[in-house]
């Protein structure tokens, strides 16, 4: 699987849900660890997906202990602790994502996606903010809020997808030009 087919994947596993009888059937730490390891097969030297990559492997403890504390009332003051960090981690890290994968498409040639990109994970990052407030009390959950927030993601999903063919996704670094040996 390409690395950033892997990323989003990951992405779709960590937001997305399949609920069966209460229980999320789309596990959030498999999710942020097919991130993490998507984003890492991504690092070279020098650039931003060792940061996006550290932001994947925080959130499977998070969402690991949101999983645990998710059914039990008797953990009211860490659910919400734990959901506002879950909900928090996430957004930084999609956006320390689409960043890493906005500065690569750049150096790459290919930045015709990259506003795109941009505007998407702004729209990701203010709706999923505005949810955040709103389930805290802060104004009042519209529905069309959580409509614009699911379209949002679902066409960063797509841009994604679109985008995991590119060249500079590539797993390996591309080759170099120099010819060490030949005469």
């Amino acid at each position: 699987m390409r690395p950033v087919t892997k990323i989003t994947t990951g992405l779709v596993i960590t937001f997305g849900a399949l609920r069966f009888n209460g229980l999320d059937l789309l596990f959030d730490p498999v999710g942020w660890g097919l991130c993490a390891d998507g984003l890492l097969r991504l690092q070279r030297p020098g650039d931003d997906f060792a940061r996006a990559q550290a932001w994947a492997v925080g959130m499977i403890p998070v969402s690991l202990v949101a999983v645990f504390t998710g059914g039990t009332p008797t953990y009211e003051p860490i659910r919400y602790v734990i959901g506002t960090a879950a909900t928090v981690g996430g957004l930084v890290t999609v956006w320390l994502i689409a960043d890493a994968l906005m500065t690569r498409m750049r150096s790459g040639g290919g930045g015709s996606q990259v506003p795109l990109l941009d505007v998407l994970r702004w729209a990701v990052a203010g709706l999923g903010t505005a949810g955040l407030l709103a389930g805290h009390g802060y104004s009042e959950l519209s529905p069309v809020l959580l409509v614009g927030w699911f379209i949002v993601l679902v066409a960063l999903v797509v841009v994604l997808y679109r985008a995991a063919g590119r060249p500079e996704f590539s797993a390996v670094p591309p080759a170099s030009d120099d010819k060490v040996g030949s005469g």
